[in-house]
């Protein structure tokens, strides 16, 4: 049988239960391996109860001693009851200077006071029951966030300016670096929003007409890393210049911003969309393809494009290679059996590989092929030559080479790229 005694408006702060006639205290912290909280009791006395329920700092302060036991406890551990009862006494009887010197000899969350309105500049000078006078009951656990975010960022040596942590306020990224940036104005201070401004805007114009393409080879929302690459230099150096004063927390998070954002427009455009150039290029000297073409990869799949329909054979292409392409999947072929011709792609070896048939097999004899190779730089590498062969053919593969017929001489080629 068990009964409340005592709760506070927090559902959060350890309670007070009676158990079979026992006081015990029972709070919730940690999960277990089917991530569901636990919950932890141990024994309490009468006198312990009494400060409780009339000292909302001492209540706090145990319950902060308590929850490093409840990590040590783990996912399915018990909790050390012994030693969760030696906090009592310690905590919740003696006087304010034994509680501080107690604190100094025992690990304590301090991150669930300061979300209680604890004072941060007593807690780390040790005075913990001074630093408890303006705890509340309700929990702000973003100040304690913000707090272990500025002891970490104070662990490698960096001190924000104003306008630093109004940027990273601005792509919310002052608590969390990891959290994928997005543009949120109103958690800036008003005064400061338009120095913000400012910089994002020297960030825009530097990587205006830039674009961060898909990389199908590592899935369908991939994106390409040397785009990316490119395009968080051009912003970092523009901003660099313009805002010397800015730390890298800052210069990082406003790019990331930028790389970020043209990513997600990227992803949400249509393969068709992302694959033809602004300037046409993309059907310049071919004219509309006139024949079919067949897409395998390296584990036998298949897939025909032909003419008239709606989408084009590049983007056919890529939505192949996005839905198939795996570690152990990195050989991709485009045919053209009406031609005699093809490519094949090794996205394992950044090369390429055109084939041209020299003469048709007949009377039970092979076809005799022509293989020529050439390296190629990147994804953007590949698009090109992909669009290259879809509009004319090998032969429209010819200025961009060189192409060599000759696999070792190829392949001393690669190795010394892949050197340097």
């Amino acid at each position: 049988m068990r009964d409340i005694v005592f709760t506070r408006a927090s559902g959060w702060i350890p309670n007070v239960i009676r158990e079979d006639g026992e006081l015990r205290l029972m709070l919730g912290a940690g999960a277990d391996a089917n991530h569901e909280p636990r919950t932890f009791t141990f024994s309490i006395g009468e006198t312990h109860l009494v400060v409780i329920r009339e000292d909302l700092a001492r209540h706090l302060l145990l319950w902060s001693a308590v929850l490093p036991l409840c990590d040590e406890a783990g996912t399915r551990g018990p909790l050390d009851e012994a030693a969760a009862v030696a906090l009592l006494d310690p905590i919740l009887l003696p006087e304010p200077a034994d509680v501080d010197a107690f604190f100094r000899r025992i690990p304590w969350d301090k991150g669930r006071l300061i979300a209680h309105g604890a004072d941060i500049d007593l807690l780390e000078r040790g005075q913990v029951c001074a630093a408890m006078r303006a705890a509340t009951e309700t929990s702000d656990g973003k100040r304690a966030q913000k707090y272990h975010a500025d002891r970490r960022r104070a662990e490698r040596g960096v001190v924000l300016g104003p306008l630093d942590a109004a940027i990273l306020k601005y792509t919310g990224q002052y608590l969390h670096g990891a959290t994928v940036p997005r543009r949120t104005p109103d958690a800036v201070d008003p005064t400061l929003l338009p120095e913000v401004m400012r910089v994002i805007a020297t960030a825009e114009q530097a990587c205006a007409g830039m674009r961060i393409g898909r990389d199908p080879r590592r899935g369908k929302r991939a994106t390409d890393k040397r785009d990316w690459d490119r395009m968080t230099t051009a912003v970092d150096a523009a901003v660099r210049r313009a805002h010397p004063e800015l730390v890298d927390d800052a210069l990082r998070t406003v790019s990331f911003l930028m790389c970020s954002e043209a990513a997600d427009r990227s992803r949400s455009a249509p393969m068709d969309d992302e694959e033809e150039p602004a300037d046409g290029l993309a059907r310049a000297g071919g004219g509309a393809r006139r024949t079919a073409l067949s897409f395998t990869d390296d584990k036998g799949a298949e897939k025909k494009w032909r003419p008239g329909g709606s989408r084009t054979a590049t983007a056919e292409f890529w939505e192949f290679v996005g839905d198939r392409s795996a570690s152990d999947n990195e050989v991709f072929t485009i045919e053209d059996e009406e031609k005699g011709e093809g490519i094949q792609l090794h996205f394992y070896a950044d090369s390429i590989a055109r084939i041209t048939t020299v003469r048709k097999g007949r009377g039970g004899a092979d076809p005799e092929y022509r293989v020529e190779y050439s390296l190629v730089d990147g994804m953007g590498g590949y698009r090109k030559l992909v669009s290259a062969f879809v509009r004319g053919g090998c032969a429209a593969l010819e200025q961009h080479g060189p192409w060599m017929p000759d696999a070792a001489e190829f392949e001393r080629a690669r190795r010394q790229r892949d050197a340097r």
